[in-house]
């Protein structure tokens, strides 16, 4: 299979995120969202509740609303408490660089009989003047959708009606050839990849056979390095030289079908003559060895999330870890929630979005390159890993009530 390397022209990109009534997001935008976004915040913040959202959403299309919904405890525990609406997700992306800004609406509540869409919507504005126009509007399973390349108002909408509310309608007419626009919001939407890797899920001997794509957890990874041993040596290979340089004395890794099946992964290093299983391999070797495999798909998701990867990986490897997270932005979207001043030195202001709550509990946004005077210092050569240990933000900060701004006095609060 030949290596697909799409240009930065040719990448959906998210560029807002606007969620009402899901756990403490009561009402949180993220707008002028950047191709590497890192979530910053104290513990409760609302970090996991944002990476969630997409986990969430993903789960939505690729295993149905009602799945994702009743795992997470229905609509007692996905409302925010004391709300009355319906749990809304509002996406503004672009299908490419220098396309029209699409917006897409989803809106759930509980129903008498489960989850319901009650209300979905997904328009464009093609020109800079003008309404946006509608081209799917569906409430509770029924509604309206006009098919067609570029859909515009003088085509004919088609009445459908969907067999159950609980369907997403994008998901259920992105499968259909005359509506080639949803159909290219479902394809972003099911490719994208939240990652919860589990180190302990890495150890598997899972059974033999070549997987393309690395899962949540984790757990196939014996597969991901099968795969790319037979189909794309050479991107392996690099992976490996990567590795190498990260974590001395490491030489290779093998990964190889065992007689009863099963798929054996083995590390080894310089000095010995025989690998070692992976189950006595390192935390940290095994979890960089998943990232970089993940960073260096050969087809990778077009969107990746990331949950504090600065965990079992020394402190020194982040800013490298940082830099392969930079690189790999420029054929996927990343986000990352991260507790490490590490990681952070190696990002700019307005990749770094700060959490907090606010007197009512409830999560609040701001990017660092808004918060007063941390332009201003980047710009004289701080790094913003070390303002945000010194307290210059100011906002999220665990040792304060709310992560409210505090005071300062004689330069320091």
């Amino acid at each position: 299979m030949a290596s697909r390397k799409p240009s930065p022209q040719g990448i959906p990109r998210i560029e807002s995120l606007h969620v009402q009534n899901y756990r403490a997001l009561r009402d949180v935008e993220l707008d002028k969202l950047t191709p590497l976004t890192v979530l910053l915040g104290p513990n409760g913040s609302g970090k996991s509740t944002i990476f969630d959202v997409f986990n969430f959403l993903s789960d939505c299309f690729q295993s149905g609303l009602r799945h994702a919904w009743d795992r997470r405890g229905r609509g007692r525990e996905i409302k925010t408490r004391g709300s009355s609406g319906p749990v809304v997700f509002e996406l503004r992306y672009r299908e490419r660089k220098d396309t029209p800004l699409l917006t897409y609406r989803l809106a759930i509540d509980e129903g008498g009989k489960g989850p319901e869409v009650v209300e979905e919507w997904l328009q464009w504005r093609r020109g800079t003047a003008g309404k946006p126009f509608r081209f799917l509007d569906f409430r509770r399973g029924e509604g309206k959708a006009v098919s067609g390349e570029l859909p515009d108002a003088e085509d004919q909408r088609k009445d459908t009606r969907l067999r159950s509310p609980d369907l997403i309608a994008v998901n259920t007419l992105g499968q259909l050839a005359e509506h080639p626009r949803v159909a290219a919001l479902r394809e972003f939407i099911t490719d994208w990849y939240v990652s919860y890797l589990s180190i302990d899920q890495t150890r598997n001997q899972p059974e033999a056979g070549p997987q393309e794509r690395l899962t949540k957890s984790g757990d196939n990874l014996p597969n991901v390095i099968q795969y790319l041993k037979e189909q794309h040596p050479q991107r392996l290979e690099q992976i490996f030289l990567l590795l190498r340089r990260r974590i001395p004395r490491l030489e290779r890794v093998e990964a190889d079908p065992m007689p009863d099946g099963r798929l054996l992964l083995q590390i080894k290093d310089a000095p010995f003559e025989q690998p070692v299983l992976s189950k006595f391999a390192s935390d940290g070797t095994l979890k960089m060895l998943a990232y970089l495999t993940l960073l260096h798909d050969p087809e990778p998701p077009r969107f990746i999330g990331i949950e504090e990867p600065e965990n079992f990986l020394h402190p020194r490897l982040l800013p490298e870890l940082a830099e392969e997270c930079q690189s790999a932005a420029a054929r996927s979207q990343l986000l990352i929630t991260s507790h490490s001043p590490f990681l952070l030195n190696a990002m700019q202001p307005e990749e770094v979005r700060v959490l907090y709550r606010d007197e009512q509990g409830f999560t609040r946004s701001q990017r660092a390159c808004d918060i007063p005077g941390i332009p201003e210092q980047m710009r004289a050569g701080a790094s913003l890993g070390h303002l945000w240990m010194e307290g210059h933000f100011g906002l999220g900060d665990p040792l304060v009530n709310q992560g409210a701004p505090r005071r300062r006095a004689g330069g320091r609060g």
